[in-house]
């Protein structure tokens, strides 16, 4: 089947089997890695990305039912301006090690805030639960999308 998504503004087309993921159509036919594919059941949430503006698991989906969306990646998180408040505050909290949950941690959070704006922390924590990290203790990673939710709101 034809597939023909916008990634991060540029328009990618390929044939795809029908039953090809839309993780491994970011991966294997638009090129972009960033998107990381963990468990491979929506689990741990390392293949999050964006569709529509919707975080998605990229690992549960096929590729065919993104056809004709807007998919976000990682890749397309910072603007001209330069790194997203979430990506500086990630690596200002020290809250990543070796950064392979954190495509996902970011594309999850960034939509979850885009959407609850003056979440507080309970509510954050519980976001959060839906992305795993087996390297660092989840404190940094808290501390970090509490900053940028704060520098959020004040933009």
């Amino acid at each position: 089947m034809r597939v023909r998504v916008d990634i991060n503004g540029q328009v990618y087309e390929g044939d795809a089997e029908p039953r090809t993921l839309l993780s491994d159509f970011i991966r294997h036919t638009a090129g972009l890695t960033g998107t990381k594919v963990g468990c491979e059941q929506g689990v741990c949430g390392a293949c999050t990305v964006q569709l529509d503006g919707e975080a998605v698991r990229s690992c549960l989906m096929l590729a065919v039912q993104a056809n004709g969306g807007a998919i976000r990646t990682i890749e397309g998180l910072a603007g001209d301006g330069g790194l997203h408040p979430l990506q500086r505050a990630f690596h200002e909290a020290h809250a990543l090690q070796c950064g392979f949950c954190t495509p996902g941690f970011l594309m999850s959070m960034e939509a979850y805030l885009r959407e609850h704006p003056d979440a507080g922390a309970a509510e954050l924590r519980e976001a959060l639960a839906g992305n795993l990290c087996r390297c660092t203790g989840y404190l940094g990673i808290i501390e970090a999308v509490e900053h940028a939710a704060r520098e959020m709101r004040e933009v």
